[in-house]
């Protein structure tokens, strides 16, 4: 399995002018491909299409350049994060009609960045990762409305995605209407019933608060004081249910805690892969997303790790860490 790093985790929750600004686009490449462990490196990266690291509109040529940039790192690209979100290009997959209009632009956008990558031959794999840009509490004012408004949005962003050879993953996490709980996603994904085309993207640390039904205390699968056998029974009952969508897969770590600023508020907190309050077994766990991967087109995965301090960010060691954690997922397969 190729291994990826994510470069959004030097944007989400950054703020210019802060002790945390945005990390630029071409220091998380350096501290990628800096990374090593046992002669093992990252195969490539995932790619957030938003300034300040691309121009969602930017031209064939300044992608092209980009592209060039990132391959004589010897880093492929893969999954692309589309710009789903109201203040970027997009709006609520279950909002108003202009919202939805702007969703579906968003994906058309990234699926042209897709082309272009393609073509270039730096992109190797991976899908268009969406979630519906809207919170739990707005999408529960009319479950069934909403659901029905939803399902339509992404059908439609994914009959776009498959007219460019593309394909769309909803990304699991608790702060999204829609997608807050493990039931709410399966039946979004139900009623878009565009199977192959508009699947799952699993997130370790966010599935990981599906069980304990954060914002939807009715989908819980574990009590907070479970025992081992109690969590891997209920982790296998989830994974069941969500495998066969998951199309594409990040790695990452949960201290069983949410965590989160703006739009992403209370959604799972990521930790440090090795965090001493994690409460994953990373590799074991992963292995239960990724039972006949290859057969869903997963081709590569990818470290996710948002809202870490800008020092742990930039401090070399964080990355041989994490890359030491997703060889030992590959070796877990």
């Amino acid at each position: 399995m190729k291994l990826h790093n994510a470069m959004w985790p030097g944007l989400v929750g950054k703020e210019p002018g802060t002790d945390h600004p945005p990390i630029s686009l071409d220091h998380m490449l350096e501290l990628t491909a800096a990374s090593s462990v046992n002669g093992r490196r990252f195969d490539g990266i995932d790619l957030f299409l938003f300034h300040p690291h691309i121009d969602p509109d930017a031209s064939e040529a300044e992608l092209r350049a980009m592209a060039d940039k990132i391959a004589s790192r010897n880093l492929s690209v893969g999954s692309l994060v589309a710009p789903v979100w109201p203040g970027t290009v997009g709006g609520c997959a279950f909002g108003t009609d202009e919202d939805r209009k702007n969703f579906v632009l968003a994906v058309e956008k990234a699926c042209r960045i897709a082309k272009i990558l393609n073509e270039h031959g730096v992109r190797k794999s991976g899908i268009i990762r969406i979630d519906s840009a809207g919170g739990p509490e707005a999408f529960l004012q009319d479950t069934v409305g909403n659901t029905k408004k939803l399902a339509e949005t992404f059908r439609e962003a994914g009959k776009v995605a498959e007219q460019h050879g593309e394909r769309l993953a909803a990304e699991g996490e608790i702060c999204w209407g829609g997608m807050h709980s493990w039931k709410a996603m399966v039946n979004t994904l139900e009623a878009t019933n565009l199977p192959g085309i508009v699947g799952f993207q699993a997130d370790l640390a966010h599935t990981y608060l599906y069980l304990l039904g954060y914002n939807a205390p009715e989908a819980a699968l574990l009590a907070a004081d479970y025992t081992e056998e109690e969590f891997w029974n209920a982790y296998a009952q989830m994974t069941d249910v969500l495998r066969p969508w998951t199309i594409d897969f990040h790695v990452a770590q949960n201290d069983g805690s949410v965590h989160g600023t703006g739009s992403h508020d209370k959604t799972g907190r990521h930790c440090p892969a090795d965090d001493p309050n994690g409460k994953l077994d990373i590799a074991r766990a992963s292995t239960y997303w990724l039972k006949g991967a290859a057969d869903r087109g997963i081709q590569h995965i990818c470290w996710d790790g948002c809202m870490f301090p800008n020092a742990t960010l930039e401090n070399p060691s964080t990355w041989d860490t994490i890359l030491a954690t997703m060889i030992q997922v590959d070796e877990a397969l």
